[in-house]
């Protein structure tokens, strides 16, 4: 990363993985302020939630294993939040809103993040390469010089001290030889993380990985319905308070955020953590918030729910819109990303609000982005 072009590339493709809050102007956040202070109190009317209404059926044969069934049917989806992050930032949400109906069949679902292991026997089996342990081409980076053009992908790197979070390029780097099996870097390994997320994967990867399985990802709908549990506008996939009982339910950012050392792991994790440490869901899904941001199957929009919410209709199983549209980024091509990673912070992203999005560029990879599959009965 010595020279000009080389950190170019990198901070283009650490940029797009990244939830592009860097547009948003940040503001400062008294210490006493919390995510469960913020916002367990939406700022509209919760009449914008109708009852969820589920399907009755159930299916006739065998569970597949490591798999949970979803019944679908009819719910309001979205967030009504409009303080997605630092407690005083209007709006920032404004791409799950409007809160609309929306109706999707019943589907298997697995329990958890798709883990290393799991991974693993799909590359041994298939031997798939990652997008990440490719060399980056020069009609993809046609100003980059040959000798820059090195496979890797973007890991987080706490600052040496506070910072203004102005800037996510400060906590994001570019590292060669970092992918699935190197989480960070050349040096790192997945030995003894069998039963960790895997990361470093992009869309296709996962794409490729859910056909092989007999599988697919989810629509963002899907993932939706299944994060709430049957439940009806909650903020979490567990309830409204962040900490029931005064314990967390889900791997996100306790403490300074991006410092050295600066997540306590009040959690129980610094860092990712392995799959099921929290109680799941009323469907038996785990980590459907935090540990790491999941890629579904639809484009990025940040208008798609107007669009949907315009119909007046309850919308059938969506499939997201036909077309990305990021008015802060029009040249990037991107997909929906769910439920927030272990890097999700009260004090600059809590995007693991149930009803909140993120976004990724298709092609690029980071150590806090992985995936499920569903499959239709």
């Amino acid at each position: 990363m010595k020279n000009k072009t080389f950190w170019l590339f990198s901070t283009t493709t650490i940029f797009v993985i990244s939830i592009a809050f860097g547009y948003t102007k940040l503001a400062n956040i008294p210490k006493k302020e919390t995510a469960q202070e913020c916002h367990e109190t939406p700022h509209k009317s919760e009449s914008e939630f109708k009852p969820t209404i589920e399907n009755k059926n159930k299916p006739t044969g065998k569970t597949p294993k490591g798999m949970v069934w979803v019944p679908g049917g009819e719910f309001s989806m979205g967030s009504n939040v409009e303080d997605e992050s630092l407690c005083s930032i209007k709006g920032v949400t404004k791409d799950a809103a409007p809160i609309h109906r929306v109706y999707v069949d019943g589907y298997y679902m697995d329990e958890n993040e798709v883990t290393n292991e799991e991974f693993e026997k799909f590359v041994k089996a298939t031997g798939y390469v990652t997008v990440a342990e490719q060399k980056p081409t020069k009609e993809e980076f046609p100003s980059a010089n040959d000798e820059d053009l090195i496979a890797g992908s973007a890991v987080f790197t706490p600052t040496p001290s506070a910072i203004n979070l102005n800037n996510f390029l400060q906590w994001w780097r570019y590292q060669p030889g970092a992918d699935w099996r190197h989480p960070e870097g050349p040096r790192s390994s997945i030995k003894g993380k069998e039963k960790y997320p895997v990361v470093h994967v992009v869309y296709e990867d996962a794409q490729a990985y859910a056909k092989w399985a007999g599988k697919r990802l989810p629509t963002e709908a899907e993932w939706e319905f299944a994060a709430r549990g049957g439940k009806t506008g909650n903020l979490y996939a567990w309830g409204n308070n962040l900490k029931p009982d005064g314990k967390f339910q889900a791997n996100i950012y306790q403490g300074q955020f991006p410092i050295k050392d600066g997540d306590t792991g009040e959690d129980g994790f610094k860092g990712i953590a392995p799959v099921k440490q929290y109680a799941p869901n009323a469907y038996g899904l785990y980590d459907m918030a935090g540990n790491v941001w999941e890629w579904v199957h639809d484009w990025y929009s940040v208008n798609y729910y107007k669009s949907l919410a315009e119909s007046g209709k309850t919308v059938r199983n969506p499939q997201g819109p036909d077309a990305y549209y990021d008015p802060n980024d029009t040249s990037e091509v991107k997909r929906v990303h769910r439920g927030g990673s272990f890097l999700c912070t009260d004090q600059y992203c809590t995007r693991y609000m149930v009803g909140t999005r993120g976004k990724g560029e298709i092609r690029s990879a980071a150590n806090h982005v992985g995936f499920r599959c569903v499959k239709s009965k």
